[in-house]
């Protein structure tokens, strides 16, 4: 088995990803390896918050690990919220109050086009490699749905009527940014190491 520390806490999003992985790679979260502390992401990019967790990481255990910063972005805010989309609306981080403050900006435009975008950092020996994922959709005029989180309710993906929170996992799956960044990882894997 080949470790890979996962810049996550979250025992239900490393299990996610260990699915989709070939089975001589183990993903292993910040708990099990053993950092506890909260890894800031106080950078302006998606790409620079993703390199610094996952160097972070790296930094911390010498061994090789990835991370992933993901934003919401729409054309007429000029990519806005993006590397704020957790925190949109301000501190606490609140789900609500970022959708409801989206909904707010884009009042009365026309141009509705938005995408969700993932960044993926991966450290391996010790050379960084990136990897992006985008799903393009629209911004609804008002939440539909109730699964999902975030901006779930508000985000038509294209090829869709429905929002992400309209949609069951499998269906969301089909669109996710986050898989097709973690898609392009594997397929780097699987051409650089062999069981």
């Amino acid at each position: 088995m080949h470790p890979l520390i996962l810049a996550t806490s979250n025992p239900n999003k490393a299990r996610e990803i260990q699915s989709l992985l070939p089975g001589y790679f183990e993903v292993i979260t910040l708990k099990e390896a053993g950092i506890e502390q909260e890894i800031p992401e106080p950078f302006f990019t998606l790409e620079e918050n993703s390199r610094h967790k996952a160097f972070t990481i790296y930094s911390l255990t010498g061994k090789d690990c990835f991370a992933e910063d993901t934003g919401l972005e729409t054309e007429v805010l000029k990519g806005a919220p993006g590397v704020h989309s957790a925190r949109f609306a301000g501190e606490p981080r609140n789900d609500l109050r970022n959708m409801e403050k989206l909904l707010n900006e884009l009042n009365g435009e026309t141009n509705r086009k938005a995408q969700f975008r993932t960044v993926m950092t991966l450290v391996l020996n010790g050379e960084t490699h990136l990897f992006e994922g985008i799903c393009k959709g629209q911004i609804t005029l008002s939440p539909r749905g109730t699964e999902g989180f975030g901006y779930d309710p508000v985000f038509v993906p294209e090829g869709s009527t429905l929002t992400f929170a309209e949609m069951g996992l499998e269906e969301k799956n089909r669109f996710s940014h986050r898989k097709k960044a973690l898609f392009k990882m594997i397929d780097y894997l699987q051409k650089t190491i062999t069981p």
